[in-house]
């Protein structure tokens, strides 16, 4: 059975409430976690864990909290007072974690589906939306990945051009793939609203709404966007359900043509911010 599981956040007690209500088998099953594993949530360390502890069975993608753990960690970024990273950068086997994350992944495609945290451009198509998902995956795995965290930051340039090179290259394709949630007419990025999708700023729709989508007929399962909530359709599936601000932790099933909901509630704590 094959399952696209939403924001995490750090509620590993959610994670492994929802595991235990599927039944799930890393020997039979596979899980896809949608990105934001960390961050907000009190077990952030505990989630890697159990992530890592399913092997080849769970696949990850990373999403913008999880980039930020990496910048902290390389000295880019100082950590905010909402942050709950302190157990895994103050664990002892903090590096092995760090090489862990830049192990994942920015977009998947499998089963049908593809999987990314934030969202795809109006202009790209699954070719290249994979392909810039592997430039940025390639720059994490550097030796030194350091100087792609010092210009990994910035809004712009917020309109996409093959001919782009470089950082706004890379940049762009991170905000894109961890930030985006909503698009102006002429599919420029809009990084700052995150109101839900009914409350688009002037002039700019949700990026699934956009006219004319390259990817308009491809199946995508995404998370990062709470206040969206569940989008449940034919080709689109959103699966943040904010858990971490005390909704639910959801996950999908989607093999063999069928598709089924699965949530539990958050019964954890959460710090405000």
């Amino acid at each position: 059975m094959v399952y696209l599981l939403g924001d995490i956040q750090g509620c590993c007690d959610a994670l492994r409430r929802l595991l235990q209500k599927i039944d799930f088998s890393a020997s039979r099953d596979q899980l896809y976690a949608l990105g934001d594993l960390v961050n907000r949530g009190p077990q952030s360390l505990a989630t890697l864990e159990t992530l890592a502890g399913l092997g080849a069975s769970a696949q990850c993608l990373l999403g913008n909290h999880d980039l930020h753990l990496l910048a902290v960690a390389h000295g880019i970024r100082t950590t905010n007072d909402s942050d709950t990273l302190n157990s895994i950068l103050e664990s002892p086997q903090r590096a092995h974690w760090m090489h862990w994350l830049t192990r994942q992944r920015m977009a998947i495609h499998a089963h049908g589906w593809l999987m990314v945290h934030a969202g795809v451009p109006p202009a790209w198509d699954l070719p290249t939306t994979m392909q810039m998902a592997a430039e940025v995956e390639d720059q994490l795995q550097h030796a030194d990945p350091t100087d792609f965290f010092r210009s990994m930051y910035g809004n712009e340039p917020s309109v996409w051009s093959s001919e782009l090179t470089g950082a706004d290259r890379l940049r762009y394709a991170v905000n894109a793939l961890t930030r985006m949630r909503f698009v102006q007419t002429n599919g420029a990025l809009e990084l700052a609203s995150k109101e839900g999708a009914g409350q688009a700023p002037a002039g700019c729709t949700a990026w699934f709404d956009a006219a004319n989508r390259a990817c308009q007929d491809q199946p995508i399962a995404f998370g990062h966007w709470s206040t969206l909530g569940l989008v449940n359709k034919p080709h689109l599936l959103a699966l943040d359900t904010g858990c971490v601000w005390g909704g639910r932790l959801t996950a999908a099933r989607v093999d063999g043509g069928r598709r089924e909901v699965i949530q539990v509630d958050c019964r954890q704590a959460q710090r405000p911010g």
